[in-house]
């Protein structure tokens, strides 16, 4: 083992494009000296032997924990109890158990009441990640700069929360803490109302009789066209993340149509000033995603201009 290894045995219950850059960057980084995974699917267990990211693959959850000091569930949130249920008899003393869930108060309150006392709990939530889904979706740069949230429940091991938090810095996030409750009000907005956006403008999109599929396909200009990455998410784990979040969520809708409804009003009335002055404010939040660091200034994203020669020939 590693003299860095963090922990000498991690259990990754879940191998998709999170699940898969935590085992790509752990073995990179040289913080675990075993990494055991297992997965619902056969056909994603054999595609993880394949690619031999893991030390083991296994074929139950119950097998994958057995021994592990850290585990953590990379599965849709609404998973999450029954597997809790499932690992808890066969989970180590002092093991560290947690998830990646892109919503915390139902993680905890469908995880925590099958945890035996003997573990320590720490649910995380790693701000990252991109349209792709599978075992061969991951990259160990995956968390670099961005943000991973712990929400431990109260009277959480303070040593086992900094221990997850030294082993998501070492995977290059920035780590910050906060109650299940703020988190999932927090992403609301962040993330989970953007994505219901997104899911509906394609949508709309999609249906428009007096516009034809290919015409929506093929003059996506840039505002479109990035809805759409976002409207590729994994269908399974938005699914979840709204029934599972709706509270929040629907508290920031609330918000949301609000504004709507006085953009609405500014164009139907020809009002110019409210406009601007909304979208001067609106202008300055984008500013300071750039100024943290959490995206570049590059036009267009950053994206790489087609070569002249190509974009003439089409």
């Amino acid at each position: 083992m590693s003299e860095a290894a963090l922990f000498p045995r991690i259990a990754l219950i879940g191998f998709g494009l999170i699940g898969g850059s935590i085992a790509r960057g752990a073995k990179a980084q040289g913080l675990a000296g075993e990494i055991v995974a297992t997965a619902r699917s056969s056909a994603t267990r054999a595609r993880v032997r394949e690619l031999g990211i893991a030390d083991r693959v296994v074929e139950t959850n119950a097998e994958a924990v057995k021994d592990a000091d850290l585990v953590i569930l990379s599965i849709p949130v609404g998973a999450c109890g029954p597997v809790a249920e499932e690992i808890a008899p066969h989970l180590k003393r002092g093991a560290i158990v947690s998830d990646v869930g892109s919503v915390k108060s139902a993680v905890v309150r469908d995880m925590a009441p099958y945890l035996p006392d003997n573990v320590h709990f720490v649910p995380a939530h790693p701000v990252a990640g991109t349209e792709n889904s599978g075992p061969d979706s991951g990259f160990a740069e995956l968390f670099a700069n961005r943000w991973c949230i712990l929400t431990p429940p109260a009277g959480a091991d303070e040593a086992a929360v900094e221990k997850l938090a030294a082993f998501w810095r070492a995977l290059g996030a920035n780590v910050e803490t906060m109650t299940p409750e703020h988190h999932d009000l927090v992403l609301a907005v962040t993330s989970h109302l953007p994505h219901l956006i997104a899911y509906t403008i394609v949508s709309t999109a999609e249906e428009l009789e007096g516009v034809t599929r290919s015409e929506v396909l093929k003059f996506s200009a840039g505002g479109f066209r990035d809805f759409t990455r976002i409207a590729a998410s994994d269908p399974t784990m938005w699914r979840d993340v709204f029934l599972n979040n709706k509270d929040a969520v629907l508290e920031m809708l609330g918000e949301f149509q609000e504004d709507l409804s006085k953009l609405t009003r500014a164009i139907r009335r020809g009002d110019g000033e409210t406009l601007f002055d909304h979208f001067t404010r609106t202008r300055a939040i984008r500013r300071g995603i750039v100024d943290i660091g959490q995206d570049e200034a590059a036009a267009d994203f950053g994206r790489r201009p087609a070569p002249l020669n190509k974009a003439l020939s089409n």
